[in-house]
């Protein structure tokens, strides 16, 4: 049965990772075979961008987003913002900024993540990009974030990636119009929370990604992740909420093209 053959979009991925160098046309040849048919490639620090868009022009169905994670506020300087400005009016094939957000988890430098935080949601603005959050403990840190630039009328649109939180908190994100994206951890036995939200997230508002070559869903833990296995991000979601696979393939290609204009 070729089930998994229907279109599927990996919304957060990076294969631009040294981990990859060895067999990346094989990795691509493997996601074609599984049906994703585009895949967005995120950035964590503005040193990754040639990298990134060289492999835009490898690999046509992929489009990027350019920003600076959390964890990586050493690398911001006084021209960040202009770099990341000047990349995403260069290439259409930036359709996000990010990754960016905070992550308490990892770090408790709150004022710092800040700091590299609000320039980007307000480029995101400036630019009527997406964007797409890493959060991580940080919940109520980013809500409070985010509502404030709603009240003003100046909050972008985006995913929160690799969704991580309890239902309570993913309702206040999608009060913001937020998009709710799943990864290999809801594929994990104790993850309960995550399979909540699963069932709970409405149909219009979820995406599936892997974050490869992190967090590779079963039956891979422990591996490096690769864009072919979304189906399995896929497959749960469907068996959590009891509908087919191809229905929860189209909803989530359907909502990733929606928010970010992907192939």
């Amino acid at each position: 049965m070729s089930e998994h053959k229907n279109s599927i979009i990996d919304s957060h991925c990076h294969i631009v990772f040294s981990n990859f160098d060895e067999d990346r046309e094989k990795v691509a040849q493997r996601w074609r075979a599984e049906g994703v048919k585009a895949l967005l490639h995120a950035c964590v620090e503005p040193s990754e961008i040639p990298a990134i868009k060289l492999m835009a022009d490898q690999f046509e169905e992929m489009r990027y987003s350019v920003g600076v994670h959390p964890l990586d506020f050493h690398n911001w300087q006084s021209d960040t913002i202009k770099i990341l400005r000047n990349a995403a009016i260069d290439d259409k094939r930036v359709v996000a900024i990010g990754e960016l957000g905070l992550d308490l988890f990892k770090a408790k430098n709150l004022d710092e993540q800040l700091l590299i935080l609000i320039p980007q949601l307000n480029l995101a603005c400036e630019l009527n990009l997406p964007v797409i959050v890493h959060c991580r403990d940080a919940a109520k840190e980013m809500q409070a974030v985010l509502s404030r630039l709603f009240a003003d009328g100046c909050c972008p649109r985006g995913v929160m990636h690799c969704w991580s939180g309890n239902v309570k908190e993913m309702k206040e994100f999608l009060a913001l119009d937020f998009y709710i994206s799943f990864s290999g951890n809801v594929t994990f036995k104790n993850a309960l929370d995550i399979h909540e939200c699963a069932r709970e997230v409405p149909l219009d508002r979820f995406l599936v990604e892997t974050d490869s070559p992190f967090l590779s869903p079963v039956p891979y833990r422990g591996k490096r992740n690769e864009p072919s296995y979304v189906k399995h991000v896929v497959e749960k979601i469907a068996d959590l909420r009891g509908e087919s696979f191809s229905k929860i393939a189209l909803e989530s290609t359907q909502n990733a093209r929606r928010l970010f204009g992907l192939p």
